[in-house]
């Protein structure tokens, strides 16, 4: 079932502006788009995530069981404070040919564009990219221990290596959380005296959002870790799919997320019976196979927010 996303939210808290600059700059930020979004009113709050079952079993007639129950751990979610500020040169804006508003508007897709690919890369990295946000996947996955890890092979130590993360993104999977009631809020236009020393009026806004990332259940989140440009060592279907046969019946990714060179990888390792220095055949049929869009029956999303410089890990 469809859950709702940031841009989803954005049009119910009827921000306007903040839908618009959504709209045009999600794109960059892909796995933002896929993953469900809410808010909540404060900036954090507790969840609490089942690790094991009340025990059941078969008795013979007249003996007892042993009563037990579920076991329960607290999570607490916080939001932080992701913000920037925009500013325009008010004589540079008034000069602009479209006018002085066309001229903000271009700065506004400026500055929430990097706001979604900043916030992209927390979603992978967590505190690796940025100490002053919230925890991401690779930090998550390391810390629920779950066993959904499978190593690609590669050792290079000049920092080539790359992960494909399987992400779950149901009720009890990955999820944005956005804080104080709203997703992103530009604040209105101003003109304020810029500059260090020499000053220049300009015109200034903030965009600032409080966001942070709830992971409900230890198996929302699997890794094909050490992937490099080494001999055998790439992004296969097959290696996918062993990381596919380390989850627990009843919990599977719904998304792989991988960057473009895991991605050509895949494809070039689809195509190592066919193909011919890419070209087609006499026919004129296509031999290379086409760019990946599944592995495994499990939809593939590409992403600049997962780099290629990553450590490998032993």
């Amino acid at each position: 079932m469809p859950q709702a996303n940031l841009l989803d939210i954005a049009k119910l808290n009827g921000h306007d502006t903040i839908v618009g600059l959504i709209e045009e700059t999600l794109t960059y930020a892909p796995e933002v788009q896929i993953m469900p979004a809410r808010t909540i009113r404060g900036t954090s709050y507790k969840i609490a995530s089942r690790v094991s079952y009340p025990g059941v079993g078969f008795r013979a007639a007249n003996e007892g069981s042993v009563p037990t129950k579920s076991e329960f751990e607290n999570q607490l979610i916080e939001c932080y404070i992701l913000s920037g500020a925009v500013q325009a040169d008010v004589a540079v804006a008034r000069a602009y040919e479209d006018g002085e508003q066309a001229w903000k508007d271009i700065e506004s897709v400026g500055v929430m564009r990097q706001a979604l690919i900043e916030l992209g890369s927390q979603v992978i990295y967590g505190t690796t990219a940025d100490a002053k946000g919230f925890p991401g996947l690779q930090a998550i996955h390391t810390a629920f221990n779950a066993g959904l890890e499978v190593d690609a092979g590669g050792t290079t130590g000049n920092n080539q290596s790359t992960s494909v993360y399987g992400i779950n993104t149901d009720t009890q999977g990955v999820q944005l959380v956005f804080g104080a009631g709203t997703t992103f809020e530009l604040g209105e236009w101003r003109i304020e005296n810029v500059g260090s020393g020499s000053v220049y009026p300009a015109h200034v806004a903030n965009l600032t959002a409080w966001v942070g990332m709830q992971v409900g259940s230890k198996y929302s989140i699997g890794r094909l870790k050490d992937a490099t440009p080494e001999a055998n060592a790439g992004v296969t279907d097959a290696k996918l799919a062993e990381l596919l046969s380390k989850y627990p019946v009843g919990y599977r990714p719904n998304y792989w997320l991988m960057n473009r060179r895991s991605a050509y990888q895949l494809q070039v390792s689809r195509s190592a019976s066919t193909v011919q220095n890419g070209v087609k055949t006499s026919n004129g049929s296509e031999i290379f196979a086409p760019l990946p869009t599944e592995s495994n029956g499990i939809q593939i999303v590409i992403t600049d927010s997962i780099t290629s410089t990553e450590v490998a890990v032993a």
